[in-house]
């Protein structure tokens, strides 16, 4: 049994590390090869490594036995309970309080709100508040998406219509919103895509997909990320606009 479970954990840390040998193959190459230099501090970075990989490993095992099956059995539970209400409030909380949270976005917003205020586009005594406005509009976006993209599951809608649409919406917006913003904007998109609101919003999406009849997994399941990472950009756009 000892022996069983040490295979398994070798199988997926060498998974893992093959994950990462890309990664350690190109930084190697540049590091050697065109830097022609050593590594500082070589045994801390493989000890790092050694945790990157371990931490990987958990990570992914973390997934699968934890956050896939809960989304998965939170979407059917929600179905079965017959509450398009409770199940499209849901949709909107996740998306919401995952993002609120996300280290990322704190990070970027406050750095936005420091370089606003030393551009005197801000005043220096509302420059936390004008930080937690940007991380509200894009929690508040990102809740939003995940809402219409579980509608959009329920009505069966091709899910490029929207995101074309979305685009669209986005392209017309730059050229009227301020220039300040609209870096931060984009950015926004992207910083949402944390590494617990992917899996938990994947796994509600192909759960939910799963257990509505007509509905596949594979086609229908997918895309919510993607209106995760277009409404920021409408929204902080729009936010910059008001705020500026």
């Amino acid at each position: 049994m000892i022996l069983k479970v040490l295979g398994n954990i070798g199988v997926k840390l060498k998974s893992s590390f093959y994950d990462l040998l890309p990664i350690i193959v190109v930084v190697s190459f540049f590091q050697i090869v065109v830097l022609r230099q050593p590594f500082p501090n070589l045994w801390e970075i493989i000890y790092g490594l050694v945790f990157v990989i371990v931490g990987l490993m958990l990570f992914i095992e973390g997934l699968e036995m934890g956050l896939f099956p809960i989304g998965e059995n939170l979407s059917f539970a929600l179905v079965k309970k017959g509450s398009l209400f409770w199940l499209l409030s849901f949709s909107f909380l996740l998306g919401f309080s995952t993002t609120i949270a996300e280290p990322a976005l704190i990070a970027i917003a406050k750095e936005a709100a420091n370089i606003a205020q030393k551009a005197d586009l801000i005043k220096p005594e509302i420059e936390s508040s004008y930080a937690f406005g940007l991380r509200l509009t894009v929690a508040f976006s990102v809740g939003l998406a995940i809402l219409i993209g579980i509608w959009r599951i329920i009505k069966g809608w091709p899910v490029y219509y929207l995101i074309i649409g979305g685009y669209a919406l986005v392209i017309l917006m730059t050229p009227f919103a301020p220039a300040e913003i609209v870096g931060i904007a984009y950015d926004a998109g992207g910083v949402t895509t944390s590494t617990i609101t992917v899996p938990l919003v994947t796994a509600l999406g192909v759960g939910l997909a799963s257990v509505i009849e007509g509905r596949s997994p594979l086609t229908d399941g997918f895309g919510l990320i993607a209106f995760a990472s277009l409404l920021p950009m409408i929204f902080v756009m729009g936010y910059g606009m008001l705020i500026f």
